[in-house]
């Protein structure tokens, strides 16, 4: 049986890929910055872990509560809308902590026993705003992008080792608790200048067209999780998709 850690299953895409896993069959890592027993299943084969993925300590920790793994899902993250000029460099700095420098510190702590035993999937979580110019989202899209780069290197790398490293690319989610959770991080992020551009954009976004589930991100990580094809990017969701056929 095999055994899977997510990250950031407090909520979102993460709560529901350990919950698509855990009803496959496989042993699931949950993690979550604060730990909540009652969002999943009562399971064997299921735990819940604490982990903050910008703390190398919290990482080993985390780490060694799990034991030996078969796939590892970056899917932690945090988001930031508004106007570059407008956002501070701490919160730049901020959101690449997370987004990228979490996803690369745990890869990077997975990756001696995935090579010892030269088996094991790591599957990055980034985003469509890699697929296409999105408004306002410009150090969000930055620090997604690095981990597009990043991936697609390190996927070459460990070819030898017989290590897969994956990309999947949601849409649009609006069901998920994206904006309130950056809300405090998002404030004042609008100069008055902006703000005829942003009404238009965030209108936009109130009427979204096609769009991205939880379930379509947890079906397309369990996907990719499975891949043998040699297929590195999975775009997740009805606009995600159409954005990377249009490409």
């Amino acid at each position: 049986m095999k055994t899977a850690l997510i990250t950031g299953c407090s909520s979102g895409y993460g709560l529901e890929t350990a919950r698509y896993f855990h009803a496959q069959g496989w042993n699931v890592v949950a993690t979550m910055r604060s730990p909540r027993e009652d969002l999943l299943p009562r399971s064997q084969r299921l735990s819940v872990v604490a982990l903050d993925v910008t703390r190398p300590d919290s990482i080993a920790a985390a780490l060694e509560a799990a034991g030996p793994i078969d796939v590892l899902v970056n899917n932690a993250g945090i988001g930031v809308v508004g106007a570059f000029e407008a956002t501070p460099m701490a919160t730049v700095r901020e959101v690449f902590e997370t987004n990228t420098f979490g996803v690369m510190a745990m890869t990077q702590a997975v990756l001696p026993q995935f090579r010892a035993r030269r088996s094991g999937v790591v599957v990055n979580v980034t985003s469509s705003v890699t697929l296409a110019r999105m408004p306002l989202a410009a150090a969000y899209t930055a620090s997604k992008a690095a981990i597009e780069g990043f991936t697609g290197s390190l996927a070459f790398e460990l070819e030898a080792f017989d290590v897969l490293v994956k990309l999947v690319e949601p849409g649009y989610g609006p069901t998920t608790a994206f904006t309130q959770n950056g809300g405090a991080r998002m404030q004042g992020l609008i100069p008055e200048a902006y703000a005829p551009f942003a009404e238009r954009v965030f209108a936009g976004f109130a009427q979204p067209g096609a769009v991205t589930t939880e379930a379509d991100v947890a079906q397309t990580v369990w996907r990719a999780a499975n891949d043998a094809t040699g297929q590195l990017r999975f775009p997740a969701g009805a606009d995600a998709l159409a954005l990377a056929q249009s490409r």
